[in-house]
């Protein structure tokens, strides 16, 4: 059984920068199109001369892979229309984190209200820049993301011609928010499609599926199932594979993130095969994005067959999900 997929795209990837970035980004660059790309280095990408030099250091880490970096900004609530008009065509979008609340997002802004950000978020409406946000609160753990939705629903109808993403959605709270605002929109990752809580501290703690937003409870994964299964109009797959050195992981202190990208494509396959769902995978994982960011990406066609496949233990200092097991998909060829 083979399925082919057409100019494959990861909507929320991290890279990394300098030994990391030569390590993990040809191994997106291999079978996707393209990616969006977080801009959470230190210090962050907050300059259009910041966003170009990193760009250059992606083309240089994948060689001649055919893959377009689609660059984003570190959101400031200081950021000018003069500025967001100059740094336009150099990014796809803007990433807002919360201060705080994932992996180097210290910077980030710590009172989100559609008063204190309106003059860059109304810029960003008139230029047509989407906004793409961490949602999640400083409470508790598992109610955090929830806690959001209203933060996400008050920006959508203050900002009713903004674009907002809603990165990496773990609830069905926020898979029912999607529906009741036209200008809403969703990323879902690989590993919140497969793990719950139990999956990452119901037994022995599994360091390698612990990320932020962390994994939830039941009746969410089957809601991100669902609308990721039928291919949702407002909801498309962003890896968030999120790599950090195996000391880092298996460590006090253990550093959030899961690594999936040189595995994504095979296992959502195989997910999809399970629930008699592959012919919409293509839309998951390339055509919604593309009607969403209103953008035509270079050709690549990945061809995956039902061939059981390995996956290495670590690659280079990065341990990946499902390390040394078995899964039943492979890639057969990339053109």
């Amino acid at each position: 059984m083979q399925i082919t997929l057409n100019t494959p795209l990861d909507m929320h990837l991290h890279l990394r920068d300098n030994e990391m970035l030569k390590t993990v980004a040809p191994l997106s660059a291999q079978t996707f199109s393209a990616a969006i790309i977080m801009p959470n280095l230190v210090p962050p990408i907050t300059t259009k001369e910041e966003v170009k030099a990193y760009k250059n250091r992606i083309k240089e880490a994948i060689g001649d892979e055919n893959f377009d970096p689609l660059m984003t900004l570190f959101f400031k609530d200081d950021y000018s229309y003069e500025f967001l008009k100059e740094a336009k065509n150099e990014i796809t979008a803007i990433k807002l984190y919360p201060a705080g609340i994932t992996t180097n997002s210290e910077g980030g802004v710590s009172s989100i209200d559609s008063e204190s950000l309106k003059n860059t978020l109304e810029a960003m409406s008139e230029l047509n820049i989407p906004l793409c946000i961490h949602g999640e609160s400083n409470g508790f753990v598992m109610d955090r993301e929830k806690e959001f939705v209203p933060v996400y629903e008050d920006l959508a109808t203050k900002f009713p011609n903004l674009k907002i993403i809603m990165e990496h959605i773990t609830t069905k709270d926020s898979v029912e928010a999607l529906d009741r605002h036209p200008n809403l929109y969703a990323t879902i990752t690989l590993h919140h499609l497969l793990v719950t809580l139990d999956d990452v501290a119901g037994g022995m703690l599994q360091p390698h599926l612990f990320c932020k937003p962390i994994a939830k409870r039941y009746e969410d994964r089957e809601a991100l199932l669902k609308i990721a299964l039928e291919a949702h109009p407002k909801v498309m797959f962003g890896s968030d594979s999120a790599p950090h050195p195996q000391h880092a992981k298996e460590a006090c202190g253990c550093a959030a993130g899961v690594f999936t990208a040189p595995i994504a494509l095979q296992v959502l396959a195989e997910l999809f095969e399970k629930h008699d769902k592959l012919d919409n995978l293509q839309k998951f994982v390339s055509d919604t994005a593309q009607k969403i960011y209103d953008f035509k990406p270079a050709e690549k066609i990945v061809v995956l067959e039902k061939k059981p496949f390995t996956v290495p233990a670590i690659y280079d200092t990065v341990v990946p999900m499902y390390a040394g097991e078995e899964i039943s998909w492979s890639i057969a060829s990339i053109s």
